[in-house]
């Protein structure tokens, strides 16, 4: 993350300063992890799939998380979250620039009531399948260092 970003980031109020806390950051790893994988075992139909795709967006997200935690930075919103995943270097990182689509349907879902698609929910799942293992490889090499 660039430092003029970060300095904009703090000013604006939308990151905190905070210790590295590896726990945390293990913790928010896991908890990715395992909400995704439960989220996939559901049934997709129209009826479960907002539930599947909030889920796994929120582990997304929480992803987006450690990645702050980290660099000693406590993320404020979503967008934030999110924005630091996009500069990561995985094998589909073409796919990172759905992440902004995703996380307006997500918000459409959640405070405007919209019934998220079984093809939109197809989405988030490939995308988990193909992004979100590298990820989590890069994360928890980081965390190592």
């Amino acid at each position: 993350m660039k430092k003029e970003t970060v300095e904009r980031l703090l000013k604006s109020g939308d990151i905190r300063i905070r210790q590295k806390d590896m726990e945390r950051i293990k913790s928010l790893i896991k908890s990715a992890e395992i909400n995704a994988s439960i989220a996939k075992k559901i049934e997709l139909n129209e009826n479960s799939a907002t539930l599947v795709f909030r889920e796994i967006y929120e582990s997304i997200r929480q992803l987006g998380d450690a990645k702050w935690w980290l660099f000693g930075y406590e993320p404020e919103n979503h967008e934030v979250s999110l924005e630091t995943l996009k500069e990561m270097s995985i094998k589909e990182k073409i796919k990172l620039n759905h992440i902004d689509r995703f996380r307006k349907i997500r918000h459409d879902a959640n405070y405007r009531g919209y019934m998220v698609s079984v093809s939109q929910t197809e989405e988030m799942i490939e995308f988990w399948d193909k992004c979100g293992p590298d990820i989590i490889n890069i994360l928890l090499k980081e965390a190592k260092s």
